[in-house]
This record gives structure tokens, sequence and C-alpha cells, in this order.
């Protein structure tokens, strides 16, 4: 029996990281001749989470095709979902506006700490520990591995 949920999903990914790949990334993301390292490159990333994409899209599809059907429960929408999205609407424009003031590690750490409580995360210590790390492991490697400069805020600067 399909499941349709899981299928169309798992079918747009797979047209979306189709279109990444072959469209809008050759003709959107520029990246200079003279990169000597792959992973700097400003089209690596980008290729490499479409690929990724295509890939959650096809096991999505075949999860779908083996899957039972959805019951009517299941379907309708869940509880205070609707607050849920308007407030991590207000999220992400608070994160983009926050990112001139505080800077983007910061920022990302109060952001992530947010989205953990908004989603009420079943592993509130993981989501704290990886709120701190992940922003930090990934400022010290652009800011001093790759040489890029990365946001700072206006009150206080990492080295």
């Amino acid at each position: 029996m399909l499941n349709n949920s899981y299928f169309s999903t798992g079918l747009a990914s797979l047209i979306l990281s189709l279109f990444l790949l072959f469209v809008a990334i050759p003709y959107g993301v520029t990246a200079p001749s003279n990169v000597t390292n792959i992973v700097l490159s400003p089209v690596f990333w980008p290729e490499v989470l479409s690929v990724l994409l295509g890939i959650t899209g096809i096991a999505l599809m075949i999860s779908g095709r083996s899957a039972v059907k959805d019951s009517v429960a299941e379907l309708l929408p869940t509880k205070g979902c609707y607050k849920r999205i308007a407030f991590l609407a207000v999220l992400m424009a608070a994160y983009v506006a926050a990112i001139p003031v505080l800077g983007l590690v910061w920022t990302s750490m109060i952001s992530f700490v947010a989205l953990a409580v908004l989603i009420k995360t079943s592993h509130p210590r993981t989501a704290l520990i990886s709120a701190v790390v992940i922003p930090l492991v990934l400022y010290m490697f652009f800011a001093h591995v790759a040489g890029m400069a990365i946001p700072q805020g206006e009150f206080l600067r990492l080295p």
C-alpha cells in the first residue's frame, strides 16, 4: 500500500535536489578558479547538501512504498502547531536582525536554544551542549582554518 505523504514529499525533495544540482548551483553560484582546496569552494557545500537532499528524497519514496497508509487522526494538525510556526517565523526574523548586534556565533547559540524550547525537545541537555559547541567549532574552522571573516558582535568579540 502506498503512503502518499511520504512518497510525495520524497518526490518533491528529489525534484528540488535535481533542480539545485543542474540549474540553481551551476548558474547561481560563482566560484573563483583559483580555489586550491575544494572544501573552501563556494560550490562544494551546496552540492553536498543537494546530493543529501536527493538521497533523503529517494529514501522517503522507498519508505512511502512500504509504509502503511496514515490514519485520519495522524493527518490532523497537532494542537498549537500554527502558533509554533508563527513563533518560528518571529525567531528567524529576530535571528537575522540580531546578527549585526550580537554576531553570528552568539546569535546562533541563542537561536538554537530558543528553537529547542519551541519544539519542546526531549533532549534538552544535548540541545544546550550542541547550541554552544557547534557554533564555536564552526567559528574556529571558518575563522582560523579557512581564514574567512565571521560577523562579530558589537559587545563581545571572539579571538
